[in-house]
C-alpha cells in the first residue's frame, strides 16, 4: 500500500506540473486565460513591483535550495527517496502557482510589435520555444526530471539507478538547450510591458545563476563533464567546427 501512495503521489505531483505548465503558456502570453501577465494593474507601481520581486525570489530560492544535494539529503531523512523528485516537483508548481496567482500587473509599454503578421511571428517564436524545452527534457529522460520513473521503479520493486547523461542531438551544440528554450519563450513578446520586462530579467538572471549551481554540483559528480563544458557552449551553439558525435556517458 505505501509503495502505490508513493506512486500516486508521483502522478499527482506529475499532473500538478503539466497542469502549472500549460497555465504558465498563456500566462505569458496573455492568451485562454483570466489573468495574464499583462492584465490591467491594480496596485501602486512601486507596490506592484516589490510583490512581484519577492515572487520571483521566493521561486528561485525553492527551486534552487530544493535542487541541492545537502537538502536533498536532509528531506530523505522524513519522506522515502523515491518520492524526493515528485515532492521537488510538487513544490516547483507550488511556487509558480503562487507567482501567477498573487502577480501584480504593471502597465507601461517597452516595445510593442504592430503588424499582425510579425505578432504571429513572434508568438510562433514563443511557442518553439516551450517546445524546445519540452523536446529537452524528453532527450535526458522526462520521466526521471519529473519524478515518474522513481516512483515507478519503486512500485514494481526495483531498485533506481541514475539515468546516465548522454549528448543525444541538441545536447551535442549546446549544454543547455532547455534554458534556451526558455530564454526563447520569456523574450519573445509581441507587447512587452514594465511587468513582463521585469519577468524576464529576474527569470533570465536565475536561469544564469541557476545554471552556474547546477555545473558545479554536475562536475563533482562527473569529472567528464569539464572536457564536455569544454568542447559544447551553454547557449550558443558554435558556427561551423565539429560538434561531439557518439559520446560516452557522464556516470
Amino acid at each position: 500500500m505505501k509503495k502505490l501512495t508513493i506512486f500516486l503521489y508521483g502522478v499527482a505531483s506529475y499532473g500538478a506540473f503539466l497542469a502549472t505548465f500549460l497555465y504558465l503558456a498563456g500566462f505569458m502570453s496573455n492568451l485562454w486565460v483570466p489573468k495574464s501577465i499583462d492584465a490591467v494593474p491594480t496596485a501602486p507601481l512601486g507596490q506592484a513591483l516589490l510583490i512581484n520581486l519577492c515572487l520571483l525570489g521566493i521561486f528561485a530560492v525553492q527551486h534552487s535550495v530544493m535542487a541541492r544535494a545537502p537538502f536533498k539529503r536532509w528531506l530523505t531523512r522524513y519522506i522515502p527517496a523515491a518520492a524526493e523528485r515528485s515532492t521537488y516537483v510538487l513544490f516547483s508548481s507550488l511556487a509558480l502557482i503562487l507567482l501567477i496567482a498573487l502577480w501584480e500587473p504593471m502597465g507601461g509599454v517597452v516595445w510593442s510589435v504592430g503588424s499582425p503578421m510579425a505578432q504571429s511571428l513572434v508568438y510562433g517564436l514563443f511557442g518553439l520555444g516551450l517546445m524546445l524545452v519540452l523536446v529537452s527534457t524528453f532527450l535526458i529522460n522526462h520521466f526521471d526530471l519529473f519524478g515518474l520513473r522513481q516512483v515507478w521503479l519503486n512500485l514494481i520493486g526495483r531498485e533506481y539507478e541514475p539515468v546516465q547523461f548522454k549528448l543525444h542531438s541538441l545536447y551535442r551544440y549546446v549544454r543547455h538547450p532547455l534554458y534556451v528554450g526558455f530564454f526563447v519563450a520569456i523574450w519573445a513578446t509581441p507587447t512587452m510591458t514594465v511587468a513582463h520586462l521585469v519577468f524576464s530579467v529576474m527569470c533570465s538572471a536565475y536561469i544564469l545563476i541557476g545554471t552556474h549551481l547546477e555545473e558545479r554540483d554536475l562536475r563533482s559528480f562527473h569529472p567528464e563533464y569539464d572536457a564536455y563544458a569544454r568542447d559544447v557552449p551553454g547557449f550558443i551553439p558554435k558556427l561551423g567546427g565539429k560538434h561531439p558525435a557518439a559520446v560516452s556517458d557522464l556516470a
